[in-house]
């Protein structure tokens, strides 16, 4: 794992078309037992490299029901966004993750975790990657259908401060999904 982990952390294959240069953010231990795919660093976490350093990684913290010193365990959560390094900024946001990562080198890091017991999916680029046909026709039908996919994975909303307005809109997240996730969660933690 830590020959990976250095080949990931140098790798420059996307470096022409990335704003902030390359800078992969990754964490994998092949004791892991949470994975946790989100979409693509954001540029705090660009420059403290640092993953779910931000906001959105306070929210998931508190989705999940640990602190950060159980989060940044690599024992525990592996932290394998779709896309390694800051994908730049567009019109409306960032940038979608670039699409050469999770092809490049999920499947190398799976081959190494064997211990996975779930697979946190967030956001659609995670969802769509991951479920394929089976997830539903928007984020929020795969969220809502959620116990279809355990008890490999749970699909999740990003974080983001940016959703609040989905957040609001779909209360019975955090009053069905977000109890069931920290249970999980939970009792992965104690086994």
């Amino acid at each position: 794992m830590k020959e990976l982990l250095q080949e990931i952390r140098g790798c420059t294959l996307c470096q022409p078309v990335l704003q902030l240069g390359p800078n992969p953010v990754v964490v994998a231990h092949p004791k892991a037992q949470i994975v946790v795919i989100g979409q693509a660093p954001g540029t705090r976490v660009h420059r403290t490299s640092i993953p779910w350093n931000d906001a959105s990684g306070e929210r998931l913290r508190g989705w999940l029901g640990v602190d950060d010193s159980v989060f940044y365990n690599e024992e525990t959560f592996a932290i394998v966004p779709m896309g390694f390094c800051y994908p730049g900024k567009g019109k409306s946001g960032d940038l979608p993750p670039r699409p050469e990562c999770a092809p490049r080198w999920h499947a190398p890091l799976w081959q190494q975790m064997k211990q996975v017991q779930l697979t946190l999916l967030i956001g659609q680029y995670a969802q769509r990657y991951y479920l394929g046909k089976r997830a539903q026709p928007t984020l929020t039908d795969t969220v809502h259908h959620y116990t279809d996919y355990l008890p490999e994975y749970i699909p999740l909303p990003h974080p983001s401060p940016r959703n609040d307005f989905w957040l609001r809109g779909n209360p019975w997240f955090e009053e069905e999904v977000v109890p069931v996730l920290q249970e999980r969660i939970h009792n992965i933690l104690k086994s």
